[in-house]
């Protein structure tokens, strides 16, 4: 079977990828015998080699013993280019990279605007707030410069579920308000990107659990963004990615439709009307 094209300068997961198929490759390993070796499957190595997935501490080490004439490269390029991904916290590094990958987004927010569709205002808002406040210009921009993949030529198809009472929720004040839900309604319009309010009242309970984010990348399958209260987690498991399609699918089946929620939207951001 041949083995898939690399692009390694797409990303630092992408350029550690292509260096272990290199590596892999000068060595005369297939990728059966490099996961033998390092304590994982052939699967595993492949999604590591195009850089579909994030390799854990433990293969990296396996790496550097695997390959010792390369003399610890693997750990030391990699725990440098962890700081590489912009002014984002470490935990939430591998799910910027997932999004810069993704062909379809899917976004389910109960208490906030998704920080992908947030204005500037909105963002700076919700940003200063108290544990959650750092170097808010530095995280403001940081921000605003994860939705440039909205914009490129070739954008993510976009998904995204709020809660009703995401949407009325006020953060910052009036003027604030009225911009990110006249902003929320604008990008409702295009092509690749549908919004859909999920009634307060609706029977989809399973979305009380917190937010969650879904990204399909192509070919290998898609990375699941799970957040807390205190912080998010970027999974691989199939079996987690699983469950949040299926629950995404169950919130999107009570969800009004998209002309309903842009009416909602426009009613809602003349009731922040100054």
């Amino acid at each position: 079977m041949r083995e898939r094209e690399l692009q390694p300068g797409t990303s630092p997961s992408a350029f550690f990828g292509n260096e272990v198929r290199e590596a892999r490759t000068r060595a005369k390993m297939s990728q059966a015998a490099l996961g033998s070796a390092a304590g994982y499957d052939a699967t595993y190595v492949s999604k590591v080699e195009t850089g579909s997935i994030v390799p854990d501490d433990r293969f990296v080490d396996a790496l550097d013993s695997a390959f010792l004439n390369m003399n610890g490269w693997f750990g030391r390029f990699w725990r440098d280019s962890r700081k590489w991904n912009g002014h984002y916290r470490e935990w939430f590094k591998d799910w910027v990279a997932a999004e810069k990958r993704a062909s379809v987004i899917r976004w389910y927010e109960p208490l906030l605007i998704p920080g992908l569709v947030q204005t500037e205002g909105y963002a700076r808002a919700v940003l200063s707030w108290g544990p959650l406040s750092g170097n808010v210009d530095d995280d403001v921009q940081a921000r605003m410069e994860r939705q440039e993949i909205l914009n490129r030529d070739a954008p993510p198809e976009l998904w995204v579920l709020l809660a009703e009472s995401a949407v009325r929720r006020r953060v910052g004040d009036g003027e604030v308000m009225r911009a990110q839900l006249k902003h929320l309604a604008e990008l409702s319009r295009r092509p690749n990107i549908t919004v859909q309010v999920v009634p307060d009242d609706a029977d989809a309970y399973g979305g009380l659990s917190g937010a969650f984010a879904i990204a399909t990348v192509e070919p290998s399958g898609s990375v699941v963004y799970l957040e807390t209260g205190l912080r998010g987690m970027t999974a691989v498991d199939p079996t987690m990615v699983t469950s949040a399609g299926r629950m995404f699918e169950h919130l999107r089946a009570e969800a009004l439709a998209k002309r309903p929620t842009y009416d909602l939207l426009a009613e809602e951001g003349e009731r922040w009307k100054v």
